[in-house]
């Protein structure tokens, strides 16, 4: 008996240790053989959040905040951890004022590990929300970007996104200077999700200021009286550009249609900064340049004269003035006043010929970047010497046949303000603590030929096509531009769509400012009666808000 019962007992023995082995090696097997399932444990238990860093600041060129930073907080939910979801959502939508439909969306996910409930929310409400104490609900600082002055420069400031990223304009091109750099946090939590204590953290960086040289006076100016102007004439929209020509500071740019800076993202594709991306044939206001090049080569004088018939053949083309006359004589001054196309193309063709004038072109700078700060810009298109047909010096001298961009245009009469000498166009003043520096400029033509061009252009207020910019007090130089669309695919011009522009320089003698007015497709269309008065207005209030004085 006593023999059967230690045999019991042997047997019993061996059979825990039996099974204590099988149990350990299990134990050890999944911990040594399926390190998955130890990553998962970890992961519920600790969790690294990243710190964003704090964007700075786009300001104008007096510290006027343009973009800035709001403080927000994100609330997030684990799906899995709520019993559940429709009551959660309900309780959730109240505190954060969403609708029930788009918080149970996001959350309705039984297995879901990570859920957005609301992004760059009001603090207060986040707080409300995460007071809930909702298993798996919390949240996190971050930042929202916002816009104080709204549609004021939108184009030229940009956007950031959501994730805190330039995504347009000066938001994008200085996005690594304004964002910083991240900081990190590892956290242990409890199987709530809740932090229990911080076992690293890395502080982020605040990121630089960009200040720019706009002035939000001016720009607030310029965005008013341009979006008149197309309301006005009923146009498809419009660009307008204020600089001092002595340094290239942009004092203002201006696009219309408007952009809420604060919705950019649902603006339209096309409603970018039509000012260094948008090309249109310049008409009359090229005819400066065409004058230019036969002045500086001394082809001829401003009181050369010609004797101008009413229509003249060049190539395929009859070329006509806006008016009719009959035959009649005029001096270069009186051609660029009048703004006479025939004049124009007679200088161009039989004076400066396709070599000479394709060269002054290019010293102007068409068909080139005029590489302002600004992502996207296009260089306009010359068409080769060599694809020229018969026609095109008919076309080109008087500003049809090429395309520019209303910051090339601005630059090339910047030149003639600034005594000849052309400035790089610039709008930013100062990223972080690094200022500016000042470039040398390039010159184009002589300081002489510059006054010459000027007190011509003068003559174009005075008297000509461009009466309407006159400025009580000051002395006004500038041109008139009636330009047709071109067609797609070659199909010649439209005979109701123009684009009218105006671009002028004040103080005549001494320019100080440079402003371009481009509105396309107005109705009616002429440059001096669209363009040339929402000049006075904007180049009015900048004379004033600078004090220059007459």
């Amino acid at each position: 008996m006593r023999r059967t019962l230690d045999g019991r007992m042997r047997l019993l023995r061996i059979v825990f240790v039996i099974a204590f082995l099988a149990i350990g090696g299990k134990a050890v097997a999944l911990t040594t053989t399926d390190s998955r399932l130890a990553a998962i444990a970890r992961d519920q238990q600790v969790r690294t959040m990243v710190l964003p860093a704090h964007r700075g600041a786009i300001l104008d060129r007096g510290g006027i905040q343009l973009a800035v930073a709001q403080a927000a907080k994100t609330v997030y939910a684990t799906p899995y951890m709520l019993d559940d979801p429709a009551t959660a959502a309900k309780r959730l939508a109240v505190a954060l004022k969403l609708k029930w439909r788009h918080v149970y969306r996001a959350i309705d996910h039984p297995k879901g590990g990570f859920a957005y409930v609301a992004r760059q929310t009001d603090p207060l409400l986040a707080d409300q929300a995460t007071a809930l104490g909702l298993p798996g609900v919390g949240s996190y600082s971050e930042e929202k970007r916002f816009y104080p002055l709204k549609a004021a420069g939108a184009q030229v400031v940009g956007y950031a996104g959501i994730d805190g990223h330039g995504l347009a304009g000066m938001e994008y091109l200085y996005d690594k200077q304004l964002a910083g750099t991240a900081g990190r946090q590892v956290i242990v939590q409890d199987p709530a999700g809740q932090a229990l204590r911080i076992i690293e953290s890395v502080q982020p960086k605040a990121g630089r200021d960009v200040r720019l040289t706009i002035d939000n006076g001016i720009q607030l100016e310029a965005d008013h009286v341009l979006a008149e102007t197309v309301r006005l004439y009923h146009a498809k929209g419009g660009t307008a550009i204020v600089e001092n020509p002595r340094t290239g500071e942009i004092y203002a740019m201006s696009n219309v249609p408007l952009v809420n800076a604060n919705h950019f993202g649902a603006a339209p594709a096309d409603q970018g900064n039509k000012a260094v991306i948008y090309t249109y044939e310049p008409g009359s206001t090229f005819k400066m340049v065409t004058i230019a090049g036969a002045l500086s080569d001394g082809l001829v004088t401003p009181s050369t004269s010609f004797v101008l018939p009413p229509t003249l053949r060049v190539g395929d083309r009859v070329i006509h003035d806006a008016e009719q006359r009959g035959t009649e004589r005029m001096t270069v001054r009186q051609i660029l006043a009048k703004s006479s196309n025939i004049g124009a193309v007679t200088i161009g063709w039989k004076r400066l010929g396709k070599s000479r004038l394709l060269d002054w072109i290019g010293r102007f700078g068409f068909g080139k970047l005029t590489g302002i700060d600004f992502p996207g810009e296009v260089a306009g298109f010359v068409l080769p010497g060599d694809k020229w047909w018969s026609s095109t010096i008919g076309n080109v001298p008087m500003g049809q046949g090429i395309s520019v961009t209303p910051i090339q245009m601005v630059a090339a009469y910047g030149a003639i303000a600034n005594g000849g000498v052309m400035m790089k166009p610039f709008l930013t003043a100062q990223v972080g603590t690094a200022v500016h520096k000042q470039q040398a400029g390039r010159r184009i033509v002589t300081p002489y030929v510059a006054a010459e061009l000027r007190s011509m252009l003068s003559d174009v207020v005075a008297d000509g096509t461009g009466t309407e910019a006159q400025i009580p007090g000051y002395v006004v130089a500038g041109k008139t531009g009636t330009a047709q669309k071109a067609l797609p695919n070659g199909g010649g011009y439209s005979k109701t769509n123009y684009v009218a522009s105006f671009i002028g320089m004040v103080p005549a003698r001494d320019p100080q400012l440079v402003v371009a007015v481009v509105v396309d497709q107005p109705h009616p269309y002429y440059g001096g009666i669209v363009a040339a008065p929402a000049f006075a207005q904007i180049a009015s209030y900048a004379l004033q808000r600078l004090e220059i004085a007459p």
